[in-house]
């Protein structure tokens, strides 16, 4: 990890500044490298992104040559969720964070070695997942999958035990895993209400990455721990090169042979050379009023992951 930025090291230059916030006083957004008008820019992100859903995991695994599953298993492991716990995740329509939170809920629970034996109610009923997302087509995209985990074949011995009843239960009866459409900027939850917050490929996608910060600093509890994984900033220069025709090359070219939609991914891979450098970020997790933070790069920085708590 990156050595922790606390909030007494941050000095007077931080204070009332944010740091690369998209906000701005003319009233234009960034949509990749275009400026666009900031009450438009959430539209033409949801397009994208409804654009994209049905294909979502699958590019995900050919741009990151399956890449991408072992960065969110760095960051669950980050959380450390725990039974009962009251977790948002936003921005994470298709389920792949939340169900990985859930695993190890369930897991933790089985090897706890205060019971002899697992407690599956339990666990259902005092856990919350809630999945946060502004897309409804993405949102949809992540209940079919978890309709279809635990499908026949599969052990219904521990951990995948636990699969195998979020289906047989069905979505409307199991209350551990939550889905919600909403908005990052103006979150529906309660002050001091989760125990965790995470996003993962969601926050370069907002329009006012600062009132986002806020909102995730405002639902945590005391204690409670923000964490997020972007794509992010390379600075070795001869895998800078490599990166970048990769980025601008490749991918669009992908997104076109895959998913017929080159657009898409061509405003992908430039919002992520708009979003703010690694240490930009950390400050502006620490002006919303994260103590502790820090983050972690991943292959040279092409991800990141950046954590606070709440204090």
């Amino acid at each position: 990890m990156r050595g922790a930025l606390l909030r007494a090291a941050a000095g007077k230059a931080l204070r009332g500044r944010w740091i690369h916030s998209e906000r701005s006083s003319s009233g234009v957004a960034n949509f990749g490298f275009r400026e666009v008008p900031e009450d438009e820019k959430a539209g033409m992100v949801g397009a994208v992104f409804s654009s994209v859903a049905s294909n979502y995991d699958l590019m995900n695994d050919i741009m990151s040559g399956g890449l991408h599953r072992l960065w969110k298993d760095r960051l669950v492991s980050e959380l450390q969720p725990f039974p009962g716990m009251q977790h948002l995740d936003v921005a994470g329509g298709t389920g792949d964070i939340a169900f990985r939170v859930l695993d190890t809920i369930y897991s933790k629970e089985q090897r706890s070695p205060q019971k002899k034996e697992v407690n599956e109610k339990e666990v259902v009923d005092e856990t919350r997942v809630y999945v946060c997302d502004i897309n409804a087509s993405m949102l949809d995209v992540g209940r079919q999958r978890a309709k279809t985990r635990g499908e026949p074949g599969i052990s219904v011995c521990g951990q995948i035990r636990f699969k195998f009843l979020m289906v047989k239960a069905g979505l409307g009866e199991l209350p551990s895993l939550v889905w919600v459409e909403g908005d990052a900027e103006a979150l529906t939850f309660a002050d001091d209400s989760m125990d965790g917050y995470t996003i993962a490929f969601g926050i370069r996608n907002v329009t006012h990455i600062d009132k986002a910060l806020r909102e995730a600093h405002r639902v945590l509890k005391r204690g409670g721990r923000f964490l997020c994984l972007e794509l992010s900033h390379v600075e070795t220069p001869i895998f800078k090169q490599i990166y970048d025709f990769y980025s601008f090359s490749v991918i669009p070219a992908i997104g076109q042979m895959v998913a017929k939609d080159r657009n898409s991914y061509q405003y992908l891979v430039e919002s992520i050379r708009r979003f703010p450098k690694q240490d930009d970020f950390a400050r502006m997790i620490i002006n919303a009023g994260f103590s502790n933070v820090q983050y972690e790069n991943l292959v040279q920085g092409v991800v990141a992951i950046h954590s606070g708590f709440k204090l």
